[in-house]
């Protein structure tokens, strides 16, 4: 059976993509159905020391010489492939070229999940990622619009490149009423848009067009949910917020929207999509390439709507109608009351998205990771027994 070694943030890291990672291996482990545990090489921000779990290997962010480190311990160790999860930003020196420090020095094959990819990548992120997908031996996109992306900027054969959806949990037993009751959403019609709060997400357009929506659903409720961003706050404090607030005053409509203003743990976030009637992303910027809280709705199986950004291009497009441009106030206003008031055509989409949803859910992601990481692992013992 694969041994694997995943390199990434981990939980109880508050980042997505050391929730993403901490599912993938779950899922891969269930999948490979037995007991033993494969290893996380852990970013670190502080000591070297940090989690006490053997099986997480401590790299210190900021230290280059740990990256070389770091290769030969995984070199000297039994794992046959090693999961590299990308993102720019978790790792050392400018644009994470760190880690470049890493995979240079490494003999296992490496598998690389970009969770970022241009159409026109730049300096100094493009000669980085180019030497990341030369050095893999296989790059899993969750997006297929990426494939063409890689393989137009770097030449990176298209056969080398996998797509597998962004996993997402599967509803639970207890009830999506039940969760309804408990927030206080039961008698309410609700809107939601989640992620961390900032200038960019479009949440003006929902609110510009809220008023002319309660005309026609007067129990409608737009839920507003997640912190702010950290960067924001640092730069403005809550101003944003506070100007939202405003906007909110202004038009009349504070009875028609929440701001839950607070971390969500991901068993809290599952509750609050399941229990909202539409999730909306309303992003106005169109390069965003994965969004995992539009992914997690529609592998809830709840209705969405979105303005046409690449990955929301790519997930729904066999549900087009679920696109709406950002600068159609009208359209979003007219879909949205077409989708509280008409039942039938809301239970249509949730159909549609459950339909959708079932290839996402973590345990059949874990599967296909799993059959890649066995197909790479399989191929580089042929070529080392040659």
């Amino acid at each position: 059976m694969t041994s694997i070694a995943y390199i990434s943030t981990y939980v109880p890291k508050k980042c997505g993509l050391a929730t993403f990672t901490f599912h993938l291996r779950q899922a891969v482990n269930a999948a490979k159905d037995w007991r033993a545990k494969d290893p996380v090489i852990v970013l670190h921000d502080g000591p070297a020391d940090g989690p006490g779990d053997p099986l997480l290997w401590v790299l210190r962010r900021d230290s280059e010489y740990d990256y070389e480190k770091m290769a030969h311990k995984i070199n000297a160790s039994d794992v046959e492939v090693v999961s590299l999860q990308h993102e720019f930003g978790i790792f050392g020196g400018e644009a994470g070229r760190y880690l470049l420090n890493l995979i240079r020095h490494l003999n296992k094959p490496l598998v690389t999940t970009f969770h970022t990819v241009f159409e026109h990548p730049r300096e100094p992120y493009a000669s980085i990622q180019r030497e990341i997908a030369e050095r893999s031996a296989r790059i899993v996109v969750m997006n297929r619009k990426a494939i063409g992306y890689l393989h137009r900027a770097f030449g990176i054969p298209e056969d080398k490149i996998v797509f597998i959806p962004h996993g997402t949990p599967e509803q639970g037993l207890e009830s999506r009423q039940s969760f309804r009751r408990k927030l206080g959403w039961a008698d309410r019609k609700v809107l939601m848009t989640f992620g961390l709060l900032g200038r960019g997400k479009g949440i003006e357009l929902i609110l510009k067009a809220l008023p002319e929506i309660v005309k026609q659903v007067p129990n409608v409720l737009y839920a507003i949910v997640g912190q702010t961003h950290p960067e924001v706050k640092k730069r403005e404090g809550e101003q944003y917020r506070e100007e939202l607030k405003a906007m909110i005053k202004q038009s009349g409509i504070e009875q028609n929207v929440v701001m839950i203003d607070q971390y969500m743990e991901e068993q809290d976030l599952v509750r609050h999509i399941t229990a909202c009637d539409v999730y909306v992303t309303p992003y106005p910027g169109l390069e965003q390439i994965t969004s995992g809280t539009l992914a997690y709705a529609v592998g809830l199986g709840r209705p969405v709507l979105s303005t046409p950004y690449c990955y929301a291009q790519d997930l729904l497009a066999e549900e087009p109608e679920l696109l709406i441009p950002a600068d159609d106030e009208k359209q979003w206003e007219k879909r949205i009351v077409q989708l509280m008031t008409n039942e039938v055509q809301m239970q249509e989409v949730v159909r549609k998205m459950k339909r959708l949803g079932q290839e996402m859910h973590w345990p059949n992601v874990g599967q296909e990771y799993l059959r890649l990481f066995a197909e790479v692992g399989k191929h580089a013992a042929a070529e080392h027994s040659v």
